[in-house]
């Protein structure tokens, strides 16, 4: 069976998750508490991070080359594109998120609000969270600029930066820092991957992290 070590709202997890799921790969999750850095996972993972996926006798580390090795093992559907110009585009809202992205929102929310809680670290620097609202207000007007000249994010069809985007963003979503009557296009767009039998089977509306309730509106389709 196959196994991937990650953490509920790590929105790297998320995005191999998603993958996963639209790809209709059997996984079994493995709830890892990196701040325990237990000898078992370092020992696959020396950097301390996940997603680590294990298949058979093989050990996978980083969320996009993970994702890159799903997709050329495990082609349909296809989500990184065949086309250059597309597969450029795609790689490079890949790299948005996960760079950009994460270290002005991501970071500032979701490690202020859960995780120095969950590592036990201190409390919420309210200058961070701030910055990270405020930040968010302009990834956001980027990203209602791609959509109104594109059905998703990198192109005409679906592709893995719709998934890297997707973890990010269905992450603050469960923490209820996503003002959706603000930016429709983003709205009409999430509401379209959520809605996906891959998001439900990926059990990202279903996740629950002790001591945070997600926002009231988290699993609803209808939103």
């Amino acid at each position: 069976m196959r196994k991937l070590h990650h953490l509920a709202l790590s929105p790297f997890c998320r995005k191999v998750r998603l993958v996963l799921a639209e790809k209709k790969l059997e996984v079994e999750l493995i709830d890892e508490p990196v701040w325990e850095k237990k000898l078992d996972f370092i020992r696959f993972s020396p950097s301390g991070k996940v997603p680590l996926l294990k298949e058979g006798s093989s050990v996978y580390t980083e969320s996009t080359p993970i994702c890159e090795y799903l997709d050329e093992s495990y082609p349909i559907p296809k989500l990184i594109p065949a086309d250059k110009k597309f597969r450029f585009e795609s790689r490079r809202i890949d790299c948005w998120f996960d760079d950009k992205f994460y270290n002005e929102v991501t970071k500032n929310l979701l490690n202020e609000r859960v995780y120095k809680k969950i590592f036990k670290i201190g409390h919420p620097d309210s200058s961070a969270i701030k910055e990270g609202l405020r930040k968010i207000k302009f990834h956001f007007d980027y990203f209602e600029w791609l959509l109104e000249k594109r059905n998703w994010l990198a192109g005409e069809k679906m592709s893995l930066a719709d998934f890297s985007a997707a973890g990010h963003i269905s992450a603050l979503d469960y923490i209820g820092d996503i003002d959706w009557q603000a930016k429709p296009l983003i709205k009409e767009w999430y509401a379209k991957i959520k809605s996906r039998p891959a998001f439900r089977n990926a059990g990202l509306l279903t996740d629950l992290v002790p001591g945070f309730v997600p926002a009231s509106h988290y699993s609803d389709l209808d939103f």
